[in-house]
């Protein structure tokens, strides 16, 4: 059986959701963690979050625009 790339569909709802608990999750305001990323001085799950938080944004992006 050949392999099939796996897709996840989420709404732009889910993935605002997603986005809330995860910067809950990371113990940061929106800001703060922005200003720690740029900085290097986030552990690195909170590091991992903060990429996750981009790439939803960047799915948004393409979901409202």
């Amino acid at each position: 059986m050949p392999d099939r790339p796996t897709v996840i569909h989420r709404t732009p709802c889910q993935l605002r959701a997603q986005r809330a608990r995860l910067l809950a999750e990371a113990g940061f305001g929106e800001e703060e963690l922005r200003e720690r990323a740029a900085g290097w001085q986030l552990s690195p799950e909170q590091q991992d979050i903060w990429a996750t938080i981009q790439g939803i944004d960047y799915l948004l992006e393409g979901a409202d625009g």
